[in-house]
């Protein structure tokens, strides 16, 4: 299954255009999910979209009853929203950013069959000379009988039992000055030893969308991120770290974790180790 979607491919889907033909891609009609702040939606939206803006949901102890609590949040906003697996996700933003993916993550770990991202989100929309429109349509709220897949998350316990297997990598998505401990957004700055560096921004061409598939493996192969290992990706608060688990998706990659707490929460624990790379 194809997890990027082109606008005109997006649009047949929704019967918005007839350019591309009729979708080959959708069993049913996708639901649009618009994860920008609720002023961009307000300013204009593709046709039909719900919003639904998660920014700022995050967790800080990954220990199981708040990790149990935070997910269980989650899901039951989602069903609030309308959203469950009876049909088929887009989800979009203002190009293929951390917001898009991150969604793109909590419908994947919930077990939805069908979840994409529009590369390129609302900007492709825009050059691809498709309309917007300031019309909202109301969600009417769903159950939604998940079938959560944990070994796609992973917390301080899971990372740390990892730290020194062969078998595991760990992928840092965050900035570099984030990286090399020169900006600190926790008690401590640094990064989870042995950690390999991959800031998510360098997923994404000049446009905002992916990059070729070629690319990308080239990029993270080179890097030591290789599909014969387990990678958990960690940033912040899990945002960017979806990201890159969103990238290693699109090439293929069999076992990807994202850290929930990602640096927050390791920072934060004074017992766990940290790394300051030079």
């Amino acid at each position: 299954m194809d997890l990027l979607l082109t606008p005109r491919e997006l649009a047949a889907a929704l019967k918005l255009s007839t350019e591309s033909g009729p979708s080959r891609k959708f069993f049913a009609p996708p639901i649009v999910v618009d994860v920008r702040p609720a002023e961009s939606f307000a300013q204009g939206h593709i046709p039909g979209a719900i919003h639904l803006d998660l920014w700022g949901f995050s967790l800080i102890d990954t220990d199981e009853a708040p990790r149990r609590a935070f997910l269980w949040m989650i899901h039951h906003v989602l069903e609030q929203r309308g959203i469950s697996d009876a049909r088929p996700i887009v989800v979009y933003e203002d190009g293929s950013g951390m917001r898009a993916a991150r969604l793109f993550w909590f419908l994947e770990y919930f077990g939805h069959p069908d979840v994409r991202v529009l590369d390129g989100g609302v900007s492709a929309w825009l050059d691809a000379g498709l309309a917007v429109t300031h019309d909202a349509v109301a969600p009417r709220p769903v159950e939604w009988k998940a079938a959560p897949r944990p070994h796609l998350a992973a917390g301080w316990k899971e990372v740390a039992l990892r730290l020194d297997s062969p078998d595991a990598i760990m992928l840092d998505t965050r900035s570099d000055d984030e990286y090399h401990g020169r900006v600190a957004r926790a008690k401590r700055g640094g990064a989870i030893p042995g950690a390999v560096h991959v800031e998510w921004t360098r997923n994404l061409d000049e446009d905002g969308a992916f990059k070729p598939i070629d690319e990308l493996r080239a990029m993270y192969e080179s890097a030591g991120v290789t599909p014969d290992k387990e990678v958990i990706a960690y940033c912040q608060g899990g945002y960017r770290a979806a990201h890159g688990y969103l990238a290693l998706r699109l090439l293929g990659y069999p076992r990807v974790r994202n850290y929930l707490g990602s640096w927050k929460e390791w920072g934060d624990r004074e017992e766990l180790p940290v790394e300051i790379e030079s």
